[in-house]
């Protein structure tokens, strides 16, 4: 198998962030400095990665996390600074799939399995992930339109989502937003080109799974029919 999906298999990343970290010099096969992501690999060959064997994983591990603000969506962080994974004592080589940046909370998955990383990240799979939106007034139709008709977020990008529900409150509404690309931070940077500002951001389901009651900075394994239900394509 290619060298970058032996990779995501053993639990190092998904296959997109491994092929970053191949040609980061990371990875040793059978000795052998290797930088070619498509390198073809068995399960007889040493590979070695980050200076550990890494072996294919035979065990489906997936968490769900209520991440806490003032946390890093990252395996490490060279400012020392509080991650997602020290939140987890486990023995697992764990990492999150996707991000939230530091200042958004609620429902954030760990695997040790790149492959279904890969799928529930990829765009063109257009997985759902539900967020609740606290802002400043209200949304009205034409900046609804935008958001659900695509919009300019800048750096060449376009952000789009689906407003489910908006309740409205004195001087603030809250949101419930559906996105199905997962654009870096596209949920502020749509409402900063609205002009809009928000108070709180929440992701409270990714794909199939909610994150319910689970409290703040709290975790819990995935059940296996929620793994199952993860791997299911939504035909819509």
């Amino acid at each position: 198998m290619r060298l970058n999906k032996y990779l995501a298999k053993a639990g190092v990343a998904s296959r997109r962030e491994s092929d970053r970290l191949i040609q980061a010099a990371t990875t040793f096969v059978n000795g052998q400095l290797i930088l070619d992501p498509a390198y073809s690999v068995t399960e007889a060959d040493e590979v070695v990665f980050d200076n550990q064997r890494i072996r294919l994983k035979t065990e489906i591990i997936v968490l769900m996390l209520h991440k806490p603000k003032n946390t890093i969506t990252t395996l490490k962080d060279t400012h020392g600074r509080r991650t997602v994974i020290d939140l987890i004592p486990s023995k697992e080589r764990l990492f999150p799939v996707g991000r939230l940046d530091k200042d958004t909370t609620g429902l954030i998955l760990l695997t040790n399995d790149g492959e279904l990383a890969n799928y529930l990240m990829h765009p063109k799979n257009r997985v759902p992930r539900v967020y609740k939106v606290e802002i400043e007034g209200r949304l009205d139709n034409k900046s609804t339109q935008k958001i659900e008709r695509g919009m300019y977020i800048g750096e060449g990008e376009f952000g789009r989502g689906k407003v489910l529900t908006q309740k409205t409150e004195k001087k603030r509404s809250v949101l419930t937003l559906e996105l199905r690309q997962g654009k870096k931070r596209e949920i502020r940077r749509m409402f900063h080109f609205l002009d809009t500002h928000i108070f709180s951001l929440k992701r409270t389901s990714y794909g199939p799974v909610l994150l319910g009651d689970l409290p703040l900075g709290h975790w819990r394994h995935l059940e296996p029919k929620e793994i199952d239900a993860l791997k299911e394509k939504d035909p819509r």
